[in-house]
């Protein structure tokens, strides 16, 4: 029996802690959801620009994670929007992040949501703060790469 291809397909992304944070490290954690999460989830109502990531106990959470409730929920559900969501990871995972979160600067941020042969995956990095200069590094950066495409563009007319 041939085994299925993995499927993926991205649900939200954290642009925000892209240009707030250099990230070092990646990883997929798997999130622990209750099922109206699940649904509205698959109709795309999150937003993770707020979220971040703390470890307690030796587990790790997502706090600020949104998600929105369909209009459609049940009766006997009482959907609470920013819920702390919990993260799985392996242990040895956790304890080195534990390790490395703990040196000076270092923080633990959602970067996107995606699906992951039907089930909903959490991708947190290792990041540090960039400083003020650096983000506007990032700005002159990102436009200089929008001043070319739009020349490469006009040239091509």
């Amino acid at each position: 029996m041939a085994k299925k291809p993995e499927t993926s397909s991205r649900i939200a992304d954290n642009k925000k802690a892209i240009f707030n944070y250099f990230i070092e490290e990646r990883f997929e954690a798997g999130m622990v959801l209750e099922g109206w999460e699940v649904k509205a989830v698959r109709e795309g109502k999150v937003q993770l620009t707020d979220g971040y990531v703390v470890i307690r106990d030796g587990e790790m959470y997502v706090i600020g994670c949104q998600i929105n409730p369909l209009k459609t929920a049940s009766t006997h559900v009482r959907p609470d929007a920013v819920r702390t969501k919990k993260l799985l990871l392996k242990k040895d995972e956790i304890k080195r992040l534990i390790g490395k979160v703990e040196q000076k600067g270092y923080t633990l941020v959602p970067l996107n949501l995606h699906w992951k042969n039907g089930r909903v995956k959490c991708e947190i990095g290792l990041a540090k703060g960039k400083a003020e200069h650096d983000k506007r590094d990032t700005i002159k950066d990102r436009e200089g790469k929008r001043e070319v495409e739009r020349a490469m563009k006009n040239r091509n007319r």
